[in-house]
């Protein structure tokens, strides 16, 4: 009996995936456990598995495509069966053959999410249905040219149809374009998705920043013990400046529990444990894998912890569940190896706050009895949301992570 491959759902607020390449093609044999597809989400990529022998009768989506989760992509059986039956936006959505257009598109509504074409060029985003979609890709039909009937504007199969007796074709899909001094990249899909969250963070939140800077004389004697005890003995922890400063925020965040919180538009949701994301640059883009229940561990756990995040990240082989924007209560990012002075973090919403780790430059400062020398200050600027945090609440917050750090006494 044929069975449906569907878009696995990796974590609760990946909602689509998108299809990167098909490892087996239509009418080819697979094993339970061969790997039919990859997909990525905005932060990691994954293969999926044949969950039966059989042929692969058919797939209903192409490379490229940003599929729904838990949507029917492909149908494994016996040769000869049909896959029809799988296809998720319902046989009741016809060519015109049906006894009512109303009804086909009230199945097709129920049936499946809407599929969005995107324009290369405008941005512009299209409300089309899976079939409509395939229907017009296989007819090379220009989408942006067509005017949908069916509910709220969108495109349905028989305007596909329509366009095609019409005579409307689509361009070519622009692939690269070079000039005598530029050339034009086609923007990745994980591009997309991450610069769809970083502009809904920006559009959905009244973001505000601070900066501060905190003494680092006391992390930076820290370091230098930690690297004098690596000298003698390869077997202690490397132990980070950014490790010192995660442990700072921590303990800032038990002090004042009122920036451990996500801000849900009608209520605030506060942790009684910190929940730290960890901003780690991959080759796939920026990653943010959360440590639970960070608060509850030293600062030699916590450095080894964070190091494993992050190395999971960067090969690839983090579990989705830890790079849910909700899964942390607050997040670092650290730019101060890259020489940055400020910046202004980005929000990962819902969490109402950010804190951007920069780098240490030194300023001339009082060392009393009338000396005056330089000190290694590390600027610090916190990301909060208006919405949730009050500026004063949030600048108090601030200076808390400024005196932890100042008297930094963790031990390891």
């Amino acid at each position: 009996m044929a069975i449906p491959v569907i878009m696995p759902k990796q974590g609760q607020s990946v909602e689509t995936c998108i299809i990167t390449k098909w490892i087996k093609k239509k009418g080819e044999a697979v094993k339970t456990g061969d790997l039919l597809f990859s997909y990525e989400t905005d932060k990691a990529a994954f293969d999926a598995e044949s969950p039966a022998d059989g042929i692969l009768l058919d797939v209903f989506f192409r490379e490229g495509d940003e599929v729904p989760v838990l949507v029917n992509v492909a149908v494994i059986g016996a040769a000869g069966e049909s896959a029809e039956v799988f296809r998720t936006w319902g046989v009741a959505e016809t060519t015109g053959k049906s006894s009512s257009d109303a009804t086909a598109e009230r199945v097709e509504s129920a049936a499946q999410p809407d599929v969005h074409a995107v324009s290369a060029d405008q941005g512009v985003r299209i409300r089309v249905s899976p079939r409509a979609r395939k229907l017009a890709w296989e007819k090379n039909i220009d989408l942006q040219q067509l005017r949908g009937s069916g509910p709220n504007g969108r495109i349905v199969v028989r305007d596909v149809e329509s366009a095609g007796s019409a005579g409307f074709k689509a361009q070519e899909p622009l692939i690269l374009q070079q000039g005598a001094d530029f050339s034009d990249q086609p923007v990745t899909n994980v591009r997309k998705l991450i610069a769809r969250a970083m502009h809904a963070s920006l559009q959905n939140t009244a973001q505000l920043t601070h900066h501060m800077s905190a003494d680092a004389r006391r992390i930076l004697e820290a370091r230098k013990k930690v690297k004098a005890e690596q000298s003698n003995d390869a077997s202690k922890p490397d132990i980070t400046l950014n490790d010192m400063v995660c442990w700072c925020v921590i303990r800032a965040l038990e002090v004042l529990p009122e920036i451990n919180v996500h801000f849900l538009d009608d209520r605030i949701r506060k942790f009684s444990k910190v929940h730290l994301g960890l901003a780690v640059d991959t080759p796939r883009g920026l990653m943010v894998p959360v440590l639970r229940n960070a608060s509850d561990y030293n600062l030699t756990a916590l450095s080894g912890e964070l190091r494993g995040l992050a190395d999971a990240c960067r090969k690839g082989s983090i579990s989705p569940e830890l790079i849910r924007s909700d899964a942390a209560s607050f997040t670092v990012s650290n730019l101060g190896n890259y020489g940055v002075e400020m910046f202004t973090p980005v929000l990962n919403v819902p969490q109402a706050g950010i804190l951007g780790v920069c780098a240490i430059t030194h300023r001339p400062a009082d060392l009393g009895n009338g000396v005056f020398g330089f000190v290694p200050y590390i600027g610090l600027s916190l990301t909060y949301d208006h919405r949730a945090i009050d500026g004063g609440p949030a600048t108090l917050f601030l200076r808390e992570i400024r005196n932890q750090i100042e008297q930094f006494s963790g031990t390891w």
